[in-house]
């Protein structure tokens, strides 16, 4: 507690950096801003207000997945455009009819600030929304401005396979690892400058942020970016265990422990425990428990399965426990385990497992047992080149 108090006084959100001393075009310009419920400052007070109480022009407020609320479910529960009392200007959908602003919505602004909170892994959309932002944003001459936030699993680990161009989806639209290693920020710039998207960018950085930081070491309080986020400990397990709902196994949603908890009515404790522990997975203990889901999959039912408990964050590598299990599961439950079909996150053709590993020749190989060594080991020539190419574009050390 005392590191994170000492941590805190030095520490600064992108957001508060951007009103320490508002630029000229904050006042000046037309100004919109993609932000749900956790775009708060330290002190919880919405960028939304903050904007306007420094006297800027906000026009519009776009909102991700999930809505600017935070209040919608995951897969495709969509929300409407609606109206903000709060700051009287129009709340557009960027997760409904459309997923990224068309040029008559993008008439409205000069200039679109950005305010999410990430989770650091590919597959949580709202990356994907900020680069399809960018991408119109240049294609209408609009100024892109991110407001820095921490990755909250950090920025040195990065583990998994780079995204492929045949699995490009709204849960992955550019080549980087289930577990990138960086900021949303960083992430902005990564996107422009790798993937050739061309717009006027400009990121405010945090202050007193470093690579080696997870959530808690920043002194800040975590508010939760979408219904089944509520905790940082949520986002260090979520690389792997987001697998899940490519599958007929609980994830968790429906309790309060989402992605911390799986199982299923069918699921073996005594083979499954057996199996993970015979994999020699590092910094993680699986307890064996009971839970019965309120909504979601096996809404109502007693399903059998492990809280998974990180004893080392450090050594805990979240994608390979996930790949593990997949494994498991596919071996040991082969009659009753399943893959869901789609549509799932608006991809209507390939399985949903195929879009969420990022790779559609993976899954096969998954099945078929393939050592997971020597898949990592295949794809870590590659993930090593996304690490070399990513530094050009961080921010912190």
């Amino acid at each position: 507690m005392a590191g994170g108090e000492m941590k805190s006084r030095g520490f600064r959100l992108g957001c508060e950096v951007l009103l320490e001393n508002p630029p000229r075009w904050l006042r000046e310009l037309r100004i919109g801003l993609l932000a749900n419920q956790a775009s708060v400052d330290r002190s919880f007070r919405h960028v939304r207000d903050l904007v306007q109480k420094a006297g800027g022009r906000l026009c519009c407020l776009f909102s991700p997945q999930h809505g600017f609320h935070s209040e919608k479910q995951a897969n495709m529960c969509e929300s409407p455009d609606s109206w903000d009392f709060a700051a009287r200007v129009p709340v557009v959908s960027l997760y409904g009819d459309v997923r990224e602003p068309s040029p008559q919505m993008l008439e409205r602004i000069d200039v679109l600030l950005i305010d999410l909170q990430d989770v650091g892994t590919r597959v949580y959309t709202y990356g994907t929304t900020m680069g399809l932002c960018m991408e119109a944003a240049g294609r209408a001459g609009v100024k892109v401005a991110v407001l820095d936030r921490p990755n909250p699993i950090g920025g040195n680990q990065v583990e998994g396979n780079v995204l492929t161009t045949d699995c490009r989806s709204f849960v992955g639209r550019y080549p980087v690892p289930m577990r990138h290693g960086l900021t949303l920020g960083e992430m902005a710039r990564f996107i422009r400058g790798h993937c050739n998207v061309s717009c006027d960018l400009e990121v405010f950085p945090m202050r007193g942020w470093s690579r080696n930081d997870y959530f808690p070491d920043c002194g800040a309080t975590w508010v939760f970016p979408s219904p089944n986020m509520p905790s940082w400990e949520t986002a260090l397990v979520y690389p792997g265990m987001v697998l899940l709902e490519g599958t007929n196994i609980s994830e968790g949603r429906g309790t309060t422990l989402p992605f911390q908890l799986f199982g299923a009515p069918f699921l073996d404790q005594e083979r499954v425990g057996r199996r993970l522990k015979k994999a020699g997975l590092e910094g993680v203990v699986f307890r064996p428990v009971y839970f019965e889901p309120v909504f979601d999959k096996w809404a109502g039912e007693a399903c059998s399965g492990f809280q998974i408990h990180v004893t080392d964050r450090e050594r805990f590598r979240p994608y390979r426990v996930g790949l593990e299990l997949i494994q498991a599961l596919c071996d040991i439950h082969a009659d009753r385990f399943r893959l869901l079909p789609p549509p799932y996150e608006y991809e209507r053709d390939k399985l949903p497992m195929d879009i969420l590993l990022g790779d559609c020749g993976l899954r096969a190989r998954i099945e078929k047992g393939a050592r997971l060594d020597d898949l990592e080991s295949e794809w870590m020539g590659e993930l090593e080149n996304y690490v070399r190419k990513s530094e050009e574009y961080r921010l912190y050390h």
